[in-house]
């Protein structure tokens, strides 16, 4: 008996983790199986709020694109002089005169329609004087006739100023959205004519039916719930005002997903207000249909109690095992000293403690790794904290930049003045406002252009810029504030002998590269003092270029000696936002990698080349 107990005793782990182990694992499989269908039913709650909320947002988004094009055309119309005079003008007994005014009115038409050639839909006016044009494809969409005797234009009058979206059914049964939009007087309000935008409502539908499935649905209501569109063909046109308030709810009280009963079934209902359209989009999923292919209650009683007695028995032999070598384990990593990575442990014991003993020291070793990681990022991370920092404005540009525009309202000129501040608002804006890392050619250079005005109001115009851009990349996308810091060197530092000179800005395609050069015919410089280290960065000698000494110049600065902006002598430094080229170079690689970045080639007296490649990368 005694030797049994010393037995056990001697178990005593191996006794009490299998105990523990066994009980968490009935207590668990026994509260799993009870609350299944429980759990089941909030998960899918849960997963369904999530996952349809970002199809609501993806089918929001087609519709806000779609809406994004009708305003562009609607606002193409309204400022259409054009369209006003073909609306307005009296008949007149000149044929000429009047093809004339049919003609431009035609030609005007296109540039409106190919604002939505995208989409199938048709452009139609009418004005008040009587006239109209159905721009419509294939003549398959409703006249402006048509649509002016219907009930759509009465609620749009009742609602000059805003673009409506209303339904129209035809004479033949046909349905389509129109998006009207009252063409009035900017100044004085009054109304000459009528803009209407037709889209066959089985048009509309490919914005969303490519997320609706069996028993997901997804339906569109107006204000007043009559359903615009739906993938539940039956319901298009008709008005259902259970809908409407249920939808109203969910906005009002801010709800992620609402259980609602309607049209005989149970349904998880999901609603967005599509402020633009005064739509509510509703995605709507059967929940019986749905949870009776989740869950199968006889399947899941099975599945319980074969991972049961499978883990029983996995415990029992492996809490077993485990023991005999555990405590010698535990033993040896005690000895594991605190932020000492080379400590390891002996392998030895079972096969279990051999696996855990040389997962421990492939832990220590991915440790030590992680920290040596650690460490360099941490001083990439200082690097690029720096780098961040030398992108600040230089508050002395804003100084002088607004001194010069105050010399220039004292001297009358205050056109200049005002060209000048709208130069330097619109370079604060794609500057500081703008936190994208990367922006398009054609705002790099709208920038670079504010840069090189205020710099001409500032200094004279002694330094002349020239653009030469390939059409077919003005929408690749660059880093910002790439060019500038090399127009700022050779503004301030290339043409001290000659003083005057020539700058171009060439951009192009070159396979699959993008190229940007800066050439300049100034005074050059020594190449021996720049060279590329292998693997980072772009070094200068120390007198460097984007440092160098100005060149006093007293006739760039409004033809005023004692003008505070005027550019000094020795040491100064006329910078925009304090980037070197260096630095441009180490973003560039950084981003796109080593075999991109900038070079310089120069000589003495004959000028600078700089050449910035680039991979071709346009923003999706």
């Amino acid at each position: 008996m005694r030797a049994r107990l010393e037995r056990l005793k001697f178990h005593g782990l191996f006794i009490k983790l299998f105990a523990v182990m066994v009980i968490c694992i009935v207590t668990i499989t026994v509260s799993v199986v009870w609350t299944n269908l429980r759990m089941s039913e909030q998960l899918f709650l849960e997963t369904f709020s999530i996952t349809n909320s970002k199809v609501i947002h993806q089918i929001q988004s087609n519709f806000e694109s779609f809406h994004y094009s009708i305003v562009l055309a609607a606002n193409q119309a309204q400022q259409s002089g054009t369209l006003k005079t073909f609306l307005t003008e009296e008949e007149a007994p000149e044929s000429i005169r009047v093809m004339n005014s049919y003609y431009n009115m035609t030609q005007q038409m296109k540039r409106v329609q190919s604002m939505v050639d995208m989409y199938s839909v048709g452009v139609a006016i009418i004005g008040n004087n009587g006239r109209s044009y159905s721009g419509n494809v294939n003549l398959t969409k409703p006249s402006a006739l048509e649509l002016e005797h219907s009930h759509i234009t009465p609620r749009a009058r009742a609602h000059p100023g805003k673009l409506m979206y209303q339904l129209y059914r035809d004479s033949s049964g046909r349905q389509f959205i129109v998006a009207t939009k009252v063409l009035m007087e900017r100044i004085t309000g009054q109304e000459y004519g009528m803009l209407y935008i037709v889209i066959d409502e089985n048009d509309f539908k490919p914005f969303y039916s490519s997320f609706t499935s069996e028993g997901n649905d997804v339906i569109i209501l107006d204000n007043s719930g009559t359903v615009m569109t739906s993938n539940l063909a039956n319901l298009t046109g008709q008005t259902n005002h259970e809908l409407l308030f249920y939808a109203q709810e969910i906005q009002e009280k801010g709800l992620d997903v609402k259980k609602v009963h309607v049209m005989g079934r149970d349904q998880l209902m999901l609603a967005q207000y599509l402020p633009s359209y005064d739509f509510y989009l509703i995605n709507m999923i059967d929940q019986q249909m749905v949870l009776g292919q989740m869950v199968n209650t006889r399947s899941v009683v099975l599945i319980c109690l074969a991972i049961v007695m499978v883990a029983l028995l996995v415990v029992f032999l492996i809490s077993r095992k485990m023991t005999r070598s555990l405590t010698l384990l535990a033993r040896q990593m005690s000895k594991v000293t605190r932020r000492n990575f080379h400590n390891y442990v002996n392998v030895s014991g079972g096969y279990e403690i051999r696996e855990l003993s040389r997962a421990y020291n492939y832990m220590l070793d991915e440790i030590h790794e992680y920290v040596g990681k650690l460490v360099e990022t941490q001083k990439g991370q200082r690097k690029a904290e720096l780098a961040a920092l030398q992108q600040q404005i230089n508050p002395h540009f804003l100084y002088n930049t607004l001194t010069s525009v105050k010399f220039l309202v004292q001297q009358g000129n205050k056109d200049r003045a005002v060209e000048t501040i709208h130069a330097l608002i619109s370079l604060l804006q794609n500057t500081i406002s703008n936190v994208s890392e990367t922006i398009t050619v054609e705002q790099e250079l709208k920038s670079l252009k504010d840069y090189v005005f205020i710099n001409h109001v500032r200094y004279g115009e002694r330094i002349r810029v020239n653009y030469f851009v390939a059409p077919d990349c003005a929408k690749y996308q660059v880093p910002k504030l790439m060019i500038q810091p090399f127009i700022e060197n050779a503004f301030f530092h290339a043409f001290n002998v000659k003083g005057e000179g020539v700058i171009h800005v060439l951009i192009a395609r070159e396979g699959q590269k993008l190229i940007c050069e800066i050439v300049d015919n100034g005074d050059g410089m020594d190449m021996t003092a720049f060279k590329l280290e292998s693997g980072s960065d772009l070094k200068k000698a120390p007198q460097q270029t984007d440092q160098a000494p100005g060149r006093e110049d007293a006739q760039g600065t409004l033809g005023n000696p004692e003008a505070h902006d005027q550019v000094k002598t020795k040491g100064s430094r006329k910078l925009f936002s304090g980037i070197g080229v260096t630095n441009v170079h180490d973003r560039i690689r950084l981003l796109y990698g080593d075999e991109y970045g900038v070079t310089i080639t120069s000589k003495i007296g004959e000028g600078t080349r700089i050449r910035i490649t680039l991979p071709l990368n346009e923003k999706k």
